[in-house]
């Protein structure tokens, strides 16, 4: 379900229609989280370590409003809830779009999401998965400790779905960490309701 988003009093009206016109309204920002206790509950429990923080990422994006947000026909439009558009790694070294249902509940989300995985791992080419605007479009990249992001984008193709990046996981000060990089549409939410997205991820990650 989505409900349209009254402009004339939201306080970022201006803000949407200044950004609104660039070419390039995506603005992005890389982070370090801690994920020593995320990883320890996922190898306790017997779950997949990616499943564990793709699933705690979006509940803290469905938690903040903003990236609940997107633009239809220059009209915003709020999601109940979004849902996971990860690619997911190949055998032979490619990698397939997935789709994957938001659930509050880790163990269904879970159950579901291994399904999807096993069935792109399983198929070749690249299909984009079958999703709506109600999605956010991850990437994982557990070989690289990266400290900066890009994304492949066609300026002709309107999107304002955030895009959010895993990198590898390393071990500081006695931590386990992991760099996260969070890209969004500045017409729809400014650096402060990203900074609210990666504090309570960090939230969820630290959760026992």
């Amino acid at each position: 379900m989505k409900q349209l988003l009254n402009l004339d009093t939201w306080p970022r009206k201006d803000h949407f229609q200044f950004f609104g016109h660039f070419e390039e309204p995506f603005f992005g920002v890389c982070a370090e989280v801690d994920v020593t206790v995320a990883y320890e509950q996922a190898k306790a429990t017997n779950s997949s370590f990616f499943l564990w923080y793709l699933h705690k990422s979006l509940v803290a994006a469905n938690e903040v409003t903003p990236f609940r947000y997107r633009i239809v026909d220059d009209a915003v439009w709020v999601y109940d809830d979004v849902h996971a558009s990860p690619t997911i790694n190949r055998p032979d070294g490619t990698f397939g779009f997935a789709y994957m249902d938001y659930y509050k509940d880790f163990n269904e989300f879970a159950l579901h999401s291994t399904r999807e995985t096993e069935r792109v791992r399983n198929s070749t080419g690249l299909v984009p998965a079958v999703s709506g605007e109600n999605v956010i479009h991850y990437s994982s990249m557990p070989w690289i400790n990266f400290t900066s992001v890009s994304h492949a984008r066609s300026f002709s193709f309107k999107d304002s779905c955030p895009k959010i990046a895993f990198g590898k996981m390393t071990a500081k000060h006695g931590r386990k960490v992991m760099p996260v990089s969070v890209h969004v549409n500045h017409a729809l939410m400014d650096g402060y309701h990203v900074g609210q997205f990666l504090e309570i991820f960090q939230e969820q990650l630290d959760r026992q």
